[in-house]
């Protein structure tokens, strides 16, 4: 093996795990829901150290992040490691509540729906949730459909718990908006 190349392959081995990794195609599920969507941005989610998932934020042209809750969207999350399903759920409905507005019966509701559509997911599952405005969001698990929560309410307070300015993880809501562009 020559220096050129071996230096290459040291480059090449180096980047692998560090950082999410590069997704440049678009998923089949996010191309049917959102035509001609590009990657917006990508970042990681950690607690306590522990790689939880990658997240990439699918957009379509003319998406502002002060916009993200009118605005087409996917959300694709891979995860890392095993997690249950009505754990995700109750998690998401958690971070709702940090926005508050709604009652406890609603509350219940939207974790009820949750709990059908996210299922136990393992290292390697995606969850791709497509957010519709003033409608719905679907959801998608390895790129099967899992289910639809018909709630506008429930859809944009649930794409707020990673692009909402009041989010409990600004550094990955930034990493998901991606580079800041300045108005011409």
């Amino acid at each position: 093996m020559t220096g050129f190349s071996r230096r290459h392959l040291l480059l090449a081995l180096a980047g692998c795990g560090a950082g999410v990794r590069a997704q440049t195609v678009v998923p089949a599920e996010v191309s049917e829901e959102l035509p001609g969507a590009r990657l917006q941005g990508s970042g990681r989610l950690t607690f306590f150290g522990l790689h939880i998932y990658d997240a990439r934020l699918w957009v379509q042209d003319g998406f502002t992040a002060e916009a993200h809750a009118t605005t087409p969207l996917a959300l694709e999350l891979d995860y890392a490691r095993t997690l249950y399903g009505s754990l995700i759920a109750e998690r998401s409905l958690d971070e709702m509540k940090r926005a508050g507005g709604f009652s406890e019966e609603q509350g219940q509701r939207w974790l009820d729906a949750m709990r059908k559509v996210f299922v136990d997911v393992n290292r390697g599952d995606r969850i791709t949730g497509v957010h519709r405005p003033g409608d719905s969001a679907r959801f998608f698990l390895n790129g099967k459909s899992r289910g639809e929560i018909r709630d506008a309410d429930f859809a944009r307070r649930f794409f707020g718990i990673w692009l909402a300015p009041a989010t409990s993880e600004p550094k990955l809501r930034l990493a998901l908006l991606g580079p800041v562009r300045a108005n011409p």
